[in-house]
């Protein structure tokens, strides 16, 4: 007797290996597309966390000016006193953190006068101010500082730009209007 071995050929495991094959792809292709936009997302995120801290920062510790008036215009020394606040939700602050830039036009040559706030006192409200100079300025407490501008003397017709910049914080940016005749107890913003 003679066996015969009937051998057949077998195609449906190939197409299964190979659909095997790309199922496996489709998975780890997915794997990266998903990892990429989970890294994307959270790059966005932290970007905009920081934009939003920095911004909050840079709107909250600024200082607002309620008035300025013309305080000293004798012989080679001007002066203009102050009154202002920290802008709501900004952090208390020492008064040597805010800077004042004025700049003027002094005989057709930009001059500028400069100086701290840390002579800034506690304003009362009923005029009076406390003689101790101020160490932490607090938001929602009015204070009062008197500003050396010499040589930037207030002068008829003619606007000066004042810069209050606070450390690590915003800045204010106020025109000092002067008038036809600048004169003690003018405000001028």
């Amino acid at each position: 007797m003679k066996n015969e071995m009937n051998e057949k050929s077998d195609n449906l495991a190939a197409i299964g290996i190979g659909a095997m094959i790309v199922f496996i792809a489709l998975i780890l292709v997915a794997a990266v597309a998903a990892a990429v936009i989970i890294q994307t997302a959270e790059k966005l995120q932290q970007n905009a966390q920081a934009t939003g801290d920095d911004t909050q920062e840079q709107m909250s510790t600024k200082v607002v000016l309620l008035s300025t008036v013309i305080s000293d215009m004798t012989g080679g020394s001007e002066n203009l006193f102050s009154t202002f606040e920290l802008a709501p939700g900004s952090e208390p602050i020492q008064g040597d953190d805010i800077a004042y830039t004025v700049i003027c036009d002094n005989a057709g040559a930009a001059t500028f006068a400069d100086g701290e706030f840390n002579g800034a006192t506690l304003h009362t409200g009923d005029g009076a101010t406390i003689v101790a100079p101020v160490i932490t300025l607090n938001p929602g407490t009015t204070y009062v500082v008197d500003l050396d501008i010499t040589g930037c003397a207030p002068s008829a017709n003619q606007d000066h730009i004042m810069i209050i910049s606070v450390d690590g914080g915003g800045n204010t940016y106020e025109e000092l209007q002067y008038g036809s005749s600048p004169d003690v107890g003018d405000v001028v913003v």
